[in-house]
This record gives C-alpha cells, sequence and structure tokens, in this order.
C-alpha cells in the first residue's frame, strides 16, 4: 500500500502485477478551468480516469457544499457516489497525478483520506515523470468502467471550518499555515479575491518551496529541516493549512508527513473564505 507517494516506476510494477488500482488525472489551470477536459483528451496514462477540480472536486450547488470558498467541497456521500460511478472500490490503491507539480492532484489524495481510504497515493513528478519512466499514455475519450460501491469510512484527515479558525485565532494550540506566494500573503497583489492580505497571526510556506525543479518532492531530510524552521518551535499537530480556495495548500499537507510531522488539518474554506466572511480580521505585511 502507498499512502503519501509513488514513483513511476512502482506504479509500472502494480500494473504488472495486476494490483486493482484507479489512476485519476487532475490537470488543471486555474486562470483557464475550461481547459482541463482538453488536457486530459490530448494525453494522459494509459487507463486514467479524469477529475476536474470545478466539476468533480468541488462543487457550488446551493445545500451540497461542506464549506464556503472558491472551491467548495462536495458532502463527503456526493464524492462516494462519483467514485463509484467511475468504478472505484475501497480494495484499490488509488494514484493521483497532474501536469503542475502536484498543484491540484493532492486535492483529490486529501479527500480520499477524508473519506477513510488510506490507499492513496500522490504520483511524483506527474505525468512528466511517467513519460520519462517510459510509461505508455493514451488519447482521445475514455472508457467508462462499471459501476462499484465506494463505502465512506471514518476521516483520516482533518477538515477545519472557518468558526473554528476564527475561534482559535492567536491561541497557542493553533499556527495558521498560508501555502500561497509570498506577494499574496503580504496582500501587494490579488488575482482571485476580493480582498488583499493574510490571516492574522498567519504563516507563509508558499507550496512550491516543497518540489524541486523538476516537480517531485525534496526529500524527507530537507523538508524535516525546513519545516523545522517555519514552525520555529510551534508544535507540528498545532497546524491548520490553508491557501486561496484549499487546494494548493494540500501539499504542505503532504510534505509535512513526508518529512515525519504526522497528518495535520486543511481549513478548506482558506482565504477565498476567510476574507468573504463579515466581521473577521484581515492583515497585510
Amino acid at each position: 500500500m502507498y499512502p503519501l507517494l509513488i514513483d513511476a516506476p512502482q506504479l509500472k510494477t502494480l500494473q504488472h502485477l495486476g494490483t486493482p488500482c484507479a489512476v485519476f488525472d487532475c490537470s488543471f489551470d486555474l486562470m483557464k478551468p475550461e481547459l482541463a477536459g482538453g488536457l486530459f483528451t490530448a494525453e494522459r496514462i494509459a487507463g486514467a480516469l479524469p477529475a476536474d477540480l470545478d466539476k468533480n472536486l468541488s462543487t457550488h450547488e446551493a445545500g451540497l457544499a461542506v464549506n464556503g470558498g472558491r472551491h467548495p467541497l462536495p458532502q463527503r456521500e456526493a464524492v462516494a457516489r462519483w467514485l463509484g460511478s467511475l468504478g472505484v472500490h475501497n480494495g484499490m490503491q488509488i494514484v493521483v497525478y497532474d501536469r503542475n507539480k502536484s498543484q491540484y492532484c493532492g486535492r483529490l489524495w486529501w479527500m480520499l483520506k477524508w473519506l477513510g481510504h488510506e490507499a492513496v497515493a500522490v504520483l511524483d513528478g506527474g505525468l512528466q515523470a511517467w513519460k520519462d519512466a517510459g510509461g505508455s499514455t493514451d488519447s482521445g475519450p475514455f472508457t467508462r468502467p462499471e459501476p462499484a460501491q465506494f463505502e465512506l469510512k471514518a476521516p483520516l484527515r482533518q477538515l477545519v471550518l472557518t468558526k473554528m479558525v476564527a475561534a482559535h485565532l492567536g491561541q497557542p494550540a493553533q499556527t495558521v499555515v498560508d501555502a500561497r506566494a509570498g506577494a499574496r500573503y503580504r496582500g501587494e497583489v490579488e488575482p482571485l479575491d476580493p480582498v488583499a492580505g493574510h490571516i492574522p497571526g498567519a504563516l507563509n510556506r508558499p507550496f512550491t518551496d516543497n518540489f524541486t525543479e523538476d516537480g517531485r518532492f525534496k526529500s524527507p531530510q530537507q523538508l524535516k529541516a525546513e519545516w523545522t524552521e517555519v514552525l520555529a518551535g510551534r508544535p507540528a499537530s498545532s497546524v491548520v493549512h490553508h491557501c486561496g480556495s484549499g487546494v494548493t495548500a494540500v501539499p504542505n499537507v503532504l510534505a509535512m508527513e513526508l518529512a515525519g510531522f504526522g497528518p495535520t488539518a486543511l481549513y478548506a474554506g482558506s482565504w477565498s473564505e476567510w476574507c468573504r466572511t463579515p466581521g473577521l480580521p484581515c492583515a497585510k505585511g
């Protein structure tokens, strides 16, 4: 079982052995979301299934979202039905990837943990690493598998809501970590949300800092050293991760686990929900 990362040779071995496995292509373009389907159709790992951030990993239907923000989480039951409709069941090893330095596939990794599924891993290096390893690819429409039953289990990762973050703001028991780029954290620019800035007291660890130039995660040793410096003595158990809409914060969640700190919480509503909530403080600088 692979619960965090898997590399291309390991995935090829699973497929060669006939291990029940589902591979999801989560490639996306935040500024051009309409391109997601085209990316999947143009080229993907052979046998991969599509997972669209806007259509499958978020919901904008009234009453069906767990939280607010730009990419609200669907109810766990809805996610389980979607997985079952694609032939995914609890006995599978699930692998998620994108072509964006794991910027988007981490969302599905976290959601599956939230549904209680342990055997889910991010393909380190994404599609390019797969191609570099000689892995086969597909293009064009995909063949939908026969439906299966995906059963919910107890969540394996903690979801934190806005009211919880606000209630513990400034307290030692909560360390908020913002995964956005430094300029957005400081409030110098804001291309997506109505207010620029950050949650008061939040630390800044851009999610891109977790990767090498080729899009793979840094070594556990390097990640541990860097995150130890970020935390500066604060307990890892107190960390609540967020970003703009709860998507790019997940590489920080995964990086801390790779570094040996254990699971930490995700504030999925993130800045896009926080800054739209009346009465909540916002900081700059």
